[in-house]
């Protein structure tokens, strides 16, 4: 088995970050994470910067394969770097 490299938690934030103002770019996009989320806006505007919401928007993102490789693609990202970051941000072991 090979070893995987999470990305530091400032990279892995960033990408959290990048994912929440995805989101935001799409009003569809955005209704729909709240209605499957139970967040609000201002939920989100708090939380943004905390890891537990961070998680919650990589979560939603990883629910939803189409969703997760028009952001990958739009931002340029490696498919896998989502998941890594939501690893590193909810300080779990990667199994």
């Amino acid at each position: 088995m090979h070893h995987v490299k999470l990305p530091s938690m400032a990279h892995a934030a960033a990408v959290a970050l990048r994912a929440v103002g995805f989101l935001a770019r799409d009003e569809d996009r955005l209704e729909r994470f709240f209605s499957m989320t139970g967040m609000d806006l201002a939920a989100l505007r708090d939380g943004a910067g905390e890891a537990p919401v961070q998680v919650a928007v990589l979560d939603y993102l990883l629910a939803d394969e189409s969703l997760l490789l028009i952001f990958t693609s739009e931002e340029g990202l490696p498919p896998d770097e989502p998941r890594l970051a939501r690893i590193r941000l909810s300080g779990e072991d990667i199994a």
